[in-house]
C-alpha cells in the first residue's frame, strides 16, 4: 500500500486542520480519521512530533485546558496556510484519491479472499467426491482457513482501535488539574465512549439481546448524569 501522505504533506494537512480551530492532539488524529473514512487513523507516534516541530517552528502554539494541550496556529502558521491555498486544494484532492485507493485496495483483497475460499470449497468438494472417506478432514481444514482469515480481519480492527486508544492515553497522562472548560471535557469523554462502544460491537457483534440489555443501561445511565447535571444545589469546588 502507498504512503497515505507523501512527504511533508501532513505537516500541511496538520496546519489546514488548526486553521479550521484550535485542538488536542487527539481531535486531530480523530479528524484525519474521519476524512478518510475510517480507512485511515494515525498513531500518536506520528502527529504529536510534529505537532512539537510545528511549535518549534514558530507555527503552532498551545494553551492548557484542564491538562491538555489545545494547539492553534500562530500569525506565521495563519499566514503559511494562507500562502499555500493552491497546494492545501491538491492535497484535499489528493486525499480523496487515497481514500478511493484504500476502499479499492479493500475491495480488492475481500474480493481475493472470497476467490480463494470459492476455489477451496470446490478443490475440497472435488477431492471428497473422489475420496468420500477424507470429506470430513477436508471440511475442518476448510473451517480453519476461514476462522484464519476472520482473525487476520479481526487483528487489523485491534491496531486501528489501539492506535486511538495510545492517542487517548497520552491525553489522559496530561490530566493533572481542573478543567477550565467542563462542558468541552464531557464532550471528549462522551466521545470516549461512544468509541470504545462501537469498537466492541464491531469487533465481537451485537445481537438483539445484547442490544436490550446495552440500551437498558445506557438508559440507566442517562438517567443518573442527567441527575448529576441538575442538581444545582451541590457544592462548589
Amino acid at each position: 500500500m502507498a504512503p497515505v501522505f507523501a512527504h511533508s504533506r501532513l505537516r500541511l494537512y496538520l496546519l489546514r486542520l488548526l486553521d479550521e480551530s484550535p485542538r488536542h492532539g487527539y481531535e486531530v488524529i480523530r479528524l484525519l480519521e474521519e476524512r478518510f473514512q475510517g480507512l485511515y487513523a494515525p498513531s500518536a507516534g506520528t502527529v504529536y512530533p510534529r505537532l512539537a516541530k510545528l511549535e518549534r517552528e514558530g507555527l503552532v502554539t498551545h494553551t492548557t485546558e484542564g491538562g491538555r494541550k489545545v494547539y492553534s496556529l500562530t500569525d506565521a502558521g495563519c499566514a503559511e496556510v494562507a500562502a499555500r491555498q493552491d497546494e492545501l486544494e491538491d492535497l484535499e484532492q489528493e486525499i480523496r484519491d487515497s481514500v478511493s485507493e484504500l476502499a479499492a485496495e479493500i475491495r480488492e483483497d475481500v474480493r481475493g479472499t472470497a476467490s480463494d475460499l470459492r476455489r477451496e470449497i470446490r478443490e475440497a468438494v472435488q477431492q471428497a467426491r473422489s475420496e468420500p472417506g477424507d470429506f470430513r478432514r477436508m471440511k475442518e481444514e476448510w473451517k480453519e482457513q476461514a476462522r484464519r482469515a476472520k482473525e487476520e480481519s479481526r487483528r487489523a480492527r485491534e491496531e486501528a482501535r489501539s492506535a486511538r486508544q495510545q492517542a487517548r492515553a497520552v491525553q489522559e497522562r496530561e490530566e493533572q488539574e481542573t478543567s477550565a472548560n467542563p462542558a468541552r471535557d464531557l464532550e471528549r469523554l462522551l466521545d470516549g465512549f461512544r468509541d470504545d462502544i462501537r469498537d466492541a460491537a464491531r469487533d465481537h457483534g451485537i445481537d438483539a439481546g445484547q442490544l436490550r440489555e446495552a440500551r437498558r443501561h445506557l438508559s440507566t445511565a442517562a438517567v443518573r448524569i442527567v441527575a448529576v447535571l441538575r442538581d444545582d444545589d451541590r457544592p462548589r469546588g
